[in-house]
This record gives structure tokens, C-alpha cells and sequence, in this order.
């Protein structure tokens, strides 16, 4: 499907609250990890596959633009968005749910409500070095993006790496849970990430950054031998 095509289907978008409380906010580098592992979750339940209850709505959002947004919620309105439909996935610190895909402007009333901004997340701790027999999302050193858009883009990342995945990889990743990282190279390997022939998520520029930019590279061991 060309850009063209996408462009003139019915918009959807993939949406995900991530809770953050006021007294006890995940870690920066947990959340955009946690985010990507709740794409990978749903795209691969039985309910997103074949004639699952979410099939439809899935791939109606494959067949436009693969957009995802990020929203918070805190107390009562995390416990709302958790009574509706769709996966919650926890991390060290972090609990993102993902729900099936909405049009564009047809988000549930209290989704809708959440807020996109505020997102702004630190790492108490710089991360370790990420373990290259694993599966790592390279985020750009080069740009300056929200946790809440950041998380989005870790996500395509994960949702592309799955895409080209044999299934004899796409399963073993799920059966073990999805390990993954997200770290930021320096600008001389991120260079070499970007022509490297792995999968590169290039933004529609919707929103923060300009279109076309190159935010993650995503990395895999059975992707670095195609």
C-alpha cells in the first residue's frame, strides 16, 4: 500500500495510557520498554489475530497509518481506563495498557480525557548497557522527544522488528516474554545503526518532530543476519 493509499484509509490509532502517580512515577527507560512490550503483547493475542474480537480494528489501523498515542492517567482515572477493553503489561516500575485501535476521532469517553502532555519522565539511574544477544530499540541521540512520544515511537520500533520476524522468532520472543531494551547509541553508532538494513521507524511528523525523522532502529539478533 503506498503512503498515498494509507493516507486517504480511515485513520485509526493504537491508543496506550501509561499511570503515572504523583508519588511514585515509572522510570523513563521502564516506561518506553514497558510501552513496547504492550505492542508486542497485543499484536500477538488471539484477540487481534484471525477472528478475534479485535481483528477488525486492527487491521483497519494496519491499513492506514500506524499511529500510536500515549496518554496519562493517575488514581481514579487509571482504574477507568483499566475497566475497558485491552491489556495492561507491568514493569519494573511502569504499567502501560494498550486497547485495540480507535478511529482517529472516536476515542472512548474516558480515554478522551487523558491528558498527552506530562509525560516527562527521568531515569533515577543512567541504564546499563543493553544486552546485544537481545532484542534493543535504538532510540536517536539526535532528537528531543517526551517520554509520551518516545514510548510511541519504542513502539513501532517493537511493532516493525515483529513484522520481519520469521514466526519461529516472532514465537520464541513471545514465549519468553518479550525481553527487550530501549537505549540510545552514541551519533557514530547510530549512524551505522541507520544503514545497517535493520528496520527504521520514520515519523509522519504529526506531532514534536519534523516528518521523516529516523527515531528508532529496531535490532534483533535474527534480523542482523538477513
Amino acid at each position: 500500500m503506498t503512503s498515498t493509499d494509507r493516507d486517504a484509509a480511515p485513520q485509526y490509532v493504537l491508543p496506550l495510557v501509561v499511570r503515572i502517580e504523583r508519588a511514585a512515577p515509572p522510570a523513563r527507560t521502564d516506561a518506553l520498554e514497558t510501552a513496547a512490550r504492550a505492542v508486542l503483547t497485543f499484536l500477538s493475542d488471539e484477540r487481534a489475530l484471525g477472528e478475534g474480537e479485535w481483528a477488525e480494528a486492527v487491521r483497519g489501523w494496519e491499513d492506514a497509518r500506524i499511529r500510536k498515542v500515549v496518554r496519562r492517567a493517575r488514581g481514579s482515572e487509571w482504574r477507568r481506563a483499566e475497566a475497558l477493553p485491552g491489556i495492561t503489561v507491568t514493569g519494573k516500575s511502569a504499567e502501560v495498557r494498550v486497547f485495540p485501535p480507535v478511529p482517529l476521532d472516536g476515542w472512548p469517553k474516558d480515554l478522551a480525557k487523558l491528558q498527552v502532555s506530562g509525560t516527562e519522565l527521568d531515569d533515577p539511574d543512567p541504564p546499563s548497557g543493553p544486552d546485544l544477544a537481545g532484542a534493543v530499540l535504538w532510540l536517536s541521540p539526535g532528537l528531543d522527544m517526551s517520554a509520551g512520544k518516545a514510548m510511541a515511537q519504542a513502539g513501532h520500533g517493537a511493532q516493525l522488528a515483529w513484522w520481519d520476524l520469521p514466526a519461529d522468532e516472532r514465537a520464541a520472543w513471545r514465549d519468553s516474554g518479550f525481553p527487550l531494551a530501549v537505549r540510545t547509541p552514541s551519533a557514530a553508532r547510530w549512524s551505522t545503526l541507520t544503514a545497517s538494513g535493520l528496520p527504521v521507524v520514520r515519523d509522519a511528523g504529526f506531532t514534536e518532530i519534523a516528518p521523516g525523522s529516523c527515531t528508532v532502529v529496531a535490532d534483533h539478533p535474527a534480523l542482523r543476519t538477513r
